[in-house]
């Protein structure tokens, strides 16, 4: 008698293709779903005017399979995706951030998908009263809302997302790029630098570091300054700009995107994310996987991966005089610095894996009727 098959299970993954911390959550579960026997998944990207297409092919050629659809008019977004789904008929659909989660759950409800969840990356979103009445409307056809932070999920719920429904599971990393082997063998060996990995946006707030860095240098304090990261053009130029109007050009250089990022955190002393809200950090995270002293700001996400004094320090959001504060008392103090840095990096292995994040996304994957 010949064996009975069981059908893959199919999941499907829409984000937007502007390649944010969100894009990169939703690309490490569908890695981790390829490697799952009895599970195949797709990847939906709605294109934005920073999405690279040699970012897009580099994933292809790893074997996932890819789609692009357009941004530019809702109904074409929600259009084109559901010609996806019609033709590909997903089990499973995961809707990625704002306002990306609205379209893919409108696609996937037409198409009669019978699961579908709601993933929020931040906990600072632009919802209008008509968009926040879209997302609601979808409630019923939601099996789960996840946020990626508990902070996040107390604003959907707040929002008046379903309580019931709203759940977190943090984001997680590839540890693995962060093994010992990385890590100088004395704190004394990184540079007493510091590096903050962002993309330019006004959330992320550089420009409170580069006034930090400008009150250091009153102090007697210059260490080197690394921006790593794309993002916006207009803000990074602003942001150059205010770099050459505090004579700090010497000081400051902008990196852009790099393929080395690790190696660069286990080379340098100190992390900062200077941001005016957060979902929850990746970069934050893999700097504390790196073992740097990390400073962030006291706002939701982040507090919930910074234990204050012990795995790092913070201070007030847009607060440059405080952030200087903070920087000089790890400039001057080395042991606190690599005391910080070791119970960071220890945090970082313990709690934020990105096996751990897959476990809990496979677990809401394969229950059925999840909730």
């Amino acid at each position: 008698m010949q064996a009975q098959t069981t059908a893959e299970l199919k999941v499907l993954h829409f984000v937007t293709g502007g390649f944010s911390g969100a894009t990169q959550v939703a690309i490490d579960l569908c890695q981790a779903a390829q490697r799952t026997p009895g599970m195949e998944v797709m990847l939906v990207l709605r294109r934005k005017r920073s999405t690279r297409m040699e970012r897009v092919e580099a994933l292809r050629a790893q074997g996932l399979q890819v789609r692009v659809v357009s941004n530019w008019l809702h109904a074409l977004t929600v259009w084109e995706l559901r010609r996806i789904i019609r033709a590909w008929k997903p089990d499973v659909v995961f809707a990625h951030g704002f306002s990306d989660h609205i379209w893919g759950r409108q696609a996937a409800v037409a198409e009669g998908v019978p699961r579908i969840f709601h993933v929020e990356h931040n906990v600072r979103e632009r919802y209008t009263r008509r968009r926040l009445a879209q997302a609601l409307a979808l409630a019923p056809a939601t099996q789960a809302s996840i946020g990626v932070s508990e902070g996040v999920r107390t604003s959907l719920i707040e929002r008046g997302f379903p309580p019931a429904q709203c759940l977190a599971i943090p984001n997680g990393i590839a540890l693995e790029r962060f093994p010992d082997s990385l890590l100088p063998a004395r704190w004394s060996d990184r540079e007493p630098a510091i590096l903050m990995a962002s993309r330019f946006a006004r959330q992320k707030n550089p420009a409170c570091l580069i006034r930090a860095l400008a009150l250091l240098r009153e102090r007697g304090l210059s260490p080197r300054l690394s921006f790593a990261g794309a993002g916006s053009q207009r803000l990074r130029r602003q942001a150059q700009a205010l770099a050459r109007r505090l004579g700090l050009q010497a000081q400051v250089e902008f990196l852009g995107n790099v393929a080395d990022l690790p190696r660069r955190l286990a080379a340098t002393q100190i992390f900062v994310l200077s941001t005016r809200w957060e979902g929850m950090p990746l970069a934050l995270v893999e700097a504390m996987a790196a073992g740097c002293a990390c400073i962030g700001s006291d706002v939701l996400g982040v507090r919930e991966v910074i234990e204050p004094g012990r795995t790092g320090l913070l201070v007030p959001p847009d607060d440059a005089a405080a952030l200087a504060d903070a920087l000089q008392r790890l400039l001057q103090d080395a042991a606190l610095a690599e005391q910080l840095g070791r119970a960071a990096r220890a945090q970082a292995l313990a709690a934020h894996g990105r096996d751990l994040m897959w476990q809990r996304y496979r677990a809401l994957t394969l229950a059925e009727g999840a909730a």
